[in-house]
């Protein structure tokens, strides 16, 4: 009998991507909520939407026997809490909880990683005066405890830019921060964070680099990485970065570095059964490490250039633990040495969408750079500005797939492809 794996939020790319797990025929995935209600809502509730995975659980017939994370938040605490509720292995809600929330996750690092944790402060942006709390010289960057990407992220080199971001914060940090609220009540929480809670921010010290991150498991006390992605730098948008590419192409001594610190806070905050992926920054010119965040979850957003260098998803290992098995996945048995999920950036100016590339122009780059796929998120009539999880850098016209036989051919390739591919935006005046 098949067993059945509920994805939350499963796309038909994913469905097509778990295709290439080694047992795929040995059971069946279902998708538990919507990508719309659980990804794309401007809205919800965190206990109306936990509610609503909880009946549709109740519903089926039949058995629940793996409970999948592939996104963030509310995705990565809601499925926790319902892996529990089903005695599917999984981390504890808490230790999920000390890395979704910025600041109290940055107190932990700061326990047991001091040396990668940047200089940071709390700050309720509802005080009479946020100003007063913040201990960090300017430049630093301020942001909400919990966000979507960079939104509501602010470079404040002074006190005017600080009032103005706070002024924007409090009109909108409400729309992640009150779900957020609902999902800490469901841990018990330390008194510093009891004050902090999601509608609070995290100033924090500049720092720059090259993007690495370690992706990987903890399955019962076992600690393992399964790949490194890097995000090299880019002159070629005002993005921070505008690829990942697979494997890492940082050195070897940074590599074991991220890996020994991902490990360390990890058993620090007792994080077992599950997946994740540390995010890092290494500023090469000072030899220096940076820890970004933490994640609790393979990245879904991996999982297509995993195919494309190991043969199989990424989703195999996060199967593997919640169906209580060690897991495992393939490596370098897929079609390319190197693969990049690389952005289609364009300048953060409003337009309308008025020109795509015609199917007959992605096919023709498809031949010319095997490998090489097009997914496009905006459409003839689209407005940038309603486009949703951009970032205050760049709009994303959609994402490329590269391949290629080393670095630097991916650069390459990724550089053509942005010619070869034509948009035509009227912008809004």
């Amino acid at each position: 009998m098949k067993r059945n794996i509920f994805v939350v939020a499963l796309e038909d790319q994913q469905r097509q991507e778990l295709e290439t797990l080694r047992h795929s025929e040995k059971f069946k995935v279902h998708s538990l909520l919507s990508v719309k209600e659980a990804v794309e809502a401007p809205s919800f509730s965190f206990n109306t939407l936990l509610d609503e995975a909880r009946s549709k659980l109740e519903a089926f017939y039949g058995s629940v026997d793996a409970i999948v994370a592939q996104w963030d938040f509310p995705t990565s605490v809601m499925v926790p809490i319902l892996c529990r509720e089903y005695d599917i292995p999984s981390p504890s809600v808490e230790s999920v909880l000390k890395c979704e929330h910025k600041y109290w996750s940055r107190l932990e690092q700061q326990k047991v990683v001091p040396e990668v944790v940047p200089a940071f402060c709390g700050v309720d942006p509802f005080a009479e005066d946020p100003l007063s709390q913040v201990t960090l010289d300017y430049p630093f960057w301020l942001k909400p405890v919990k966000a979507f990407s960079s939104h509501l992220g602010f470079k404040i080199e002074n006190d005017e830019q600080f009032h103005e971001a706070i002024k924007e914060i409090r009109e909108g940090i409400r729309q992640l921060g009150d779900p957020f609220n609902e999902a800490l009540n469901h841990a018990e929480l330390p008194p510093e964070i009891q004050h902090m809670d999601g509608n609070s921010c995290i100033a924090e010290q500049l720092v720059a680099g090259v993007q690495g991150a370690p992706e990987g498991t903890v399955y019962r006390g076992e600690f393992n990485v399964h790949g490194i992605i890097s995000q090299p730098s880019t002159e070629m948008s005002d993005a921070p970065y505008d690829r990942i590419e697979y494997p890492s192409h940082l050195p070897e001594p940074i590599h074991r570095q991220m890996i020994d610190v991902s490990k360390k806070f990890l058993e620090h905050i007792g994080y077992d059964n599950g997946c994740f992926n540390a995010e890092f920054l290494w500023d090469e010119s000072q030899d220096k490490l940076w820890l970004i965040e933490v994640n609790t979850r393979i990245s879904q957003s991996h999982s297509e250039i995993f195919i494309m260098v190991d043969g199989m998803s990424n989703h195999e290992v996060a199967i593997d633990i919640a169906l209580g098995e060690r897991p495992s996945l393939a490596n370098r048995l897929g079609e390319h040495a190197v693969a990049a999920k690389c952005f289609i950036p364009y300048k953060h100016e409003d337009g309308i969408v008025r020109r795509v590339p015609s199917r007959e122009e992605i096919e023709a780059l498809a031949e010319r750079f095997p490998g090489t796929k097009v997914r496009l998120d905006v459409q003839p009539g689209d407005r940038l500005g309603d486009l949703m999880h951009q970032d205050s850098f760049s709009y994303r016209l959609g994402t490329l797939y590269v391949a290629g036989e080393d670095h630097e051919q991916v650069d390459q390739r990724y550089k053509a492809c942005l010619e070869a591919l034509q948009f035509e935006i009227e912008p809004i005046e």
